[in-house]
């Protein structure tokens, strides 16, 4: 094994010695296997590469000071792989082989996970995909599921520091009643355009409208969006956003510090009310957001003015990360310790 300055680790692809696979063939799912290749073999006309039956997951391990590895709220991570699967028409991958695959790849891999203290963590890529051969336009009968992993920095080279959005309006992420819901390639690749182009602009990412009317916030790039106004935690209700288990939680964390949560349309014409707004999810799990510019209008609306995250968005990343790292009681029973 390498030598790694965890403190530095980016977001980014790290080769680690083992990822494991599993095949399904038969209406029936095969046994586990271990592999140290990087590399799948593929029939050239799997339904994956043609008609987008692909879906996938990200998590994270965690190591305590007490030197024990956690997942958090993986049986949400399973839970929402079977939604994708149902939303393309994949095979289903129940939560004892999810959880063993997972927990496998980890643990072949300890030595990858971050040590306590630097800020840094093992995360974990869930991978569905069709296999089975179709010319037509057809669901495929065979399916591979795989787990890698790899140690992660923060996912804005920001870290926790503040961060600047781009609304855009001429490019849609996500289809009302089309596949947003669900974690499934093609929404990410179809917000590849806008993405890039913000971040040529000088933005670290997009802040994506509902594609109906225009009106209403979706996404925040790769992750939910969350506003804190007065005593409330306000975060949108869509269904073309994909329900992120990280805002799940920080719903829970803000009932739990006496806020009122309320989940509903939130209007762009809102931003200029909002105390503190930030994006929320696995990779950042925050990321304050300092100002947000839209790009049709040129409209500008300024956070953080102080350069830092407001007081209630430090609160409940510090909070979070506490009982992902086991440094506070679990009350909720999110946290699973790998033995």
């Amino acid at each position: 094994m390498q030598n790694i300055n965890w403190d530095r680790l980016p977001f980014a692809y790290f080769k680690t010695d083992y990822n494991v696979r599993c095949y399904y063939r038969n209406e029936n799912w095969g046994e586990i296997e271990v592999s140290s290749s990087e590399y799948i073999n593929i029939h050239m006309a799997a339904t994956t590469l043609h008609y987008g039956q692909e879906a996938f997951e990200g998590m994270k391990a965690y190591k305590g000071k007490d030197g024990k590895i956690r997942l958090f709220r993986w049986q949400e991570n399973a839970a929402r792989l079977r939604t994708s699967s149902e939303g393309i028409l994949m095979a289903e991958v129940s939560d004892e082989l999810f959880f063993k695959m997972i927990s496998k790849a980890v643990m072949l891999n300890a030595g990858y996970v971050p040590p306590f203290g630097h800020g840094a963590s093992l995360y974990i890529r869930p991978l569905l995909i069709g296999t089975g051969v179709q010319v037509g336009v057809n669901p495929a009968h065979e399916y591979l599921f795989m787990v890698f992993v790899g140690p992660v920095g923060p996912y804005f080279k920001e870290g926790f520091n503040p961060v600047t959005m781009q609304i855009v309006k001429d490019i849609d992420r996500a289809a009302p009643l089309g596949t947003g819901h669900i974690k499934v390639g093609g929404n990410y690749a179809g917000s590849l355009r806008a993405s890039e182009r913000a971040k040529k602009e000088g933005f670290s990412a997009v802040l994506f409208l509902e594609a109906k009317e225009k009106k209403y916030i979706d996404e925040a790039g790769p992750a939910n969006f969350f506003a804190i106004k007065g005593n409330k935690y306000i975060t949108p209700k869509s269904d073309s956003i994909l329900p992120s288990i990280t805002n799940k939680s920080l719903m829970q964390l803000a009932q739990n510090m006496g806020l009122e949560v309320e989940r509903r349309p939130v209007a762009v014409d809102e931003l200029s009310e909002f105390d503190e707004v930030g994006a929320c999810g696995t990779a950042a799990i925050i990321s304050p957001i300092k100002k947000i510019v839209d790009r049709e209008s040129g409209m500008e609306y300024l956070f953080c003015k102080d350069g830092k995250a407001g007081p209630v968005s430090q609160k409940l990343y510090e909070k979070l990360q506490a009982i992902q790292f086991g440094e506070e009681k679990d009350s909720h029973n999110w946290v699973t310790i790998l033995d």
